[in-house]
């Protein structure tokens, strides 16, 4: 396929997020926000094997995001407000290179803590995700998907270092 082809991709969702955390504290408080995977039923033979690992990704699209939202291809990474930065301090940087909802595809990635599972519920931590969101895919984390050798560039250590974390 040459570049600038475009092709029709079809998803169906494996469940859903089933969570009592408003948007507001998901956004606030992602790290620490717990709630559930719903996998419909014609998947749950699918979590067979899942019993024992401690996280997992969670593949979801972006069911919340306004038409706006969708496509600008830089951003400022606006939850670093949060943390104490104001918008002038923070660079404007390609959604490549961010954990912003705002993609040319809305599709979210994030890493959860599996706290149990009960047949076609995954009790999870370190949700991002809103009620109601529709989840794609699970995967396993597992060690040999960390790095020890990493860079981050320029932009990412200057801001590491004015507030000690990002």
């Amino acid at each position: 396929m040459s570049r600038g082809t475009t092709m029709e991709i079809e998803l169906r969702p494996i469940g859903f997020v089933r969570t009592s955390a408003s948007d507001a504290q998901i956004k606030e408080e992602s790290g620490e926000v717990e709630g559930e995977v719903e996998v419909f039923p014609e998947f749950e033979a699918a979590l067979d094997g899942l019993d024992g690992f401690s996280h997992l990704f969670l593949i979801f699209y972006f069911h919340k995001l306004r038409p706006e939202q969708i496509g600008p291809l830089q951003v400022k990474p606006k939850r670093l407000l949060k943390r104490g930065f104001t918008l002038d301090e923070l660079p404007t940087l390609g959604v490549f290179a961010l954990d912003s909802p705002s993609r040319p595809n809305t599709i979210g990635l994030t890493l959860v803590r599996l706290l149990k599972r009960e047949g076609r519920r995954l009790f999870v931590k370190g949700l991002d995700a809103f009620d109601g969101t529709p989840i794609l895919d699970i995967k396993a984390y597992r060690p040999d998907y960390r790095t020890d050798e990493y860079v981050v560039p320029d932009w990412h250590r200057r801001l590491m270092n004015e507030k000690g974390h990002i």
